[in-house]
């Protein structure tokens, strides 16, 4: 392990320097961005004031306290979230495996059996029990499934109905509508080929034409949007990317653009990152947006790239550790946007789970760990496709594997011979360290998982 003691990046006379300046031409988004870097420096000189020896320290205990009881009881503020309850499923879970805290087996089944209500008739999982099937609590609920890894969950799932869902929001293009007569977006392509890859459905025409789709989303900037023509977005640009690696199509991205673009959201002054250009930083783009860093070194290892760093992920590891653990935590546990924003449960997955991909580099067979502050910090690798820990999404492909994939019951195959099937690709992540033992924005549709149903 490599450890990162003192001095802190933001403790160094050259940070300020690093400052946002307009040069003499102010607008609205050069008004909020010094606002927000002034937030920051407040919380950094403060922190300054009560810290000799400044060591950041991973709020461990809130967080879970925070989240064993949005497990059981959440507030009245949740009611706009109805629509998107196996999300909440998922963050809860997920942040609790990365902190290395174990699920009762009650609550465990528990919640397989709520999901188990929010599985449509015709296949694919609903926001709620009694809900019109959705491909985002589809992939919320596949994943936190996954994450108890029982028997009782992995039965939940009806595989052969979510393969015909999986079809009725195919489009002829390649692309995936959210949901019947709904929206398109790359982000519905993501959850698909998520959800079809771990649960062995994959069938040799259900991703025809899909990669040249997301392909077309890739626009001048290098970023993906979410459908063809528009501004690249740090959540679209994340799924189209994990789709494509899980459709063995990456080499098709222009690797190299996409590089350009994503290591150019970082934020030179506050450390983590935005979502676009000349926007502000956001705690949950620690995850969109470092997330596809290690995607992308595999991809460009796979290209022959020799100049690869073999301990380090091309973006500033320590400084995105900085920004998450000094800015994005709230004192009675979960995380947030930035300073002054609420904390809520998508935020505390999205930071925890960007601070685990600042924490761990490589996979089993190279693995280099960074962490910043104390042994304590340190969280549970994450798997950089599925965003879920590396040993559950190795076992459900174990067990899923073992199953026969369902009859394809697609539309008739156009003339001529069927184009072969893309097979499941998993990109390596890092093994699983030892540990302890063993509200969302819904304003801001444009963020995977925060639309009405996500």
């Amino acid at each position: 392990m490599e450890g990162l003691s003192s001095p802190l990046r933001c403790f160094r006379e050259h940070h300020a320097a690093e400052m946002f300046t307009d040069d003499g031409v102010e607008t609205v988004t050069s008004v909020e961005q010094k606002k927000v870097e002034s937030s920051i420096e407040e919380v950094i000189s403060v922190y300054k004031q009560i810290h000799s020896l400044p060591q950041p320290m991973l709020l461990r205990e809130q967080h879970y306290q925070y989240l064993k009881k949005g497990l059981r009881h959440l507030s009245d503020a949740y009611e706009c979230l109805d629509a998107s309850r196996p999300w909440l499923c998922f963050w809860i879970l997920h942040s609790l495996e990365l902190l290395e805290e174990p699920i009762p087996a009650a609550v465990a089944s528990d919640v397989c059996q709520f999901l188990s209500r929010c599985q449509s008739p015709t296949g694919g999982f609903a926001g709620g029990p009694g809900q019109h099937a959705h491909l985002a609590p589809t992939y919320a609920a596949v994943n936190a499934l996954c994450i108890i890894g029982t028997p009782q969950a992995y039965s939940v799932i009806d595989r052969e109905k979510l393969l015909d869902f999986l079809w009725s929001v195919k489009q002829p293009d390649g692309s995936f509508v959210m949901h019947v007569g709904g929206e398109v977006d790359v982000r519905s392509a993501y959850c698909a080929a998520s959800v079809a890859s771990l649960t062995n459905i994959i069938t040799p025409r259900l991703f025809q034409d899909t990669p040249n789709w997301i392909l077309r989303c890739q626009n001048w900037e290098g970023g993906l949007s979410g459908v063809p023509g528009l501004e690249a977005h740090g959540g679209y640009t994340f799924c189209g990317t994990a789709a494509m690696v899980i459709l063995g199509k990456e080499h098709m991205l222009d690797l190299k653009a996409l590089l350009r673009w994503v290591v150019s959201r970082q934020m030179r002054f506050e450390g983590g990152f935005q979502g676009r250009c000349n926007k502000l930083v956001d705690g949950c783009y620690s995850f969109w947006q470092a997330g596809l860093l290690p995607l992308l070194h595999r991809a460009l290892f796979k290209e022959g790239e020799s100049e690869l760093s073999r301990q380090r992920w091309m973006f500033e590891q320590q400084a995105l550790q900085e920004y998450i653990l000094l800015c994005c935590q709230n004192p009675g546990g979960g995380l947030l946007d930035k300073p002054g924003k609420s904390r809520d449960f998508y935020h505390t997955c999205y930071c925890l789970s960007g601070l685990s991909v600042a924490q761990h580099f490589g996979n089993a067979d190279l693995h280099h760990e960074m962490i910043l502050g104390k042994e304590e910090n340190r969280l549970a690798p994450t798997h950089p496709v599925y965003n879920i820990c590396p040993e559950k999404v190795a076992q459900a492909l174990q067990h899923f594997l073992q199953l026969p994939v369902p009859a394809d019951a697609g539309p008739p195959p156009p003339p001529g011979p069927a184009p072969a099937g893309p097979a499941p690709a998993l990109v390596p992540a890092p093994r699983r360290s030892g540990g302890r033992a063993n509200q969302p924005n819904p304003g801001d549709s444009t963020r995977p998982g925060s639309s009405s149903q996500a």
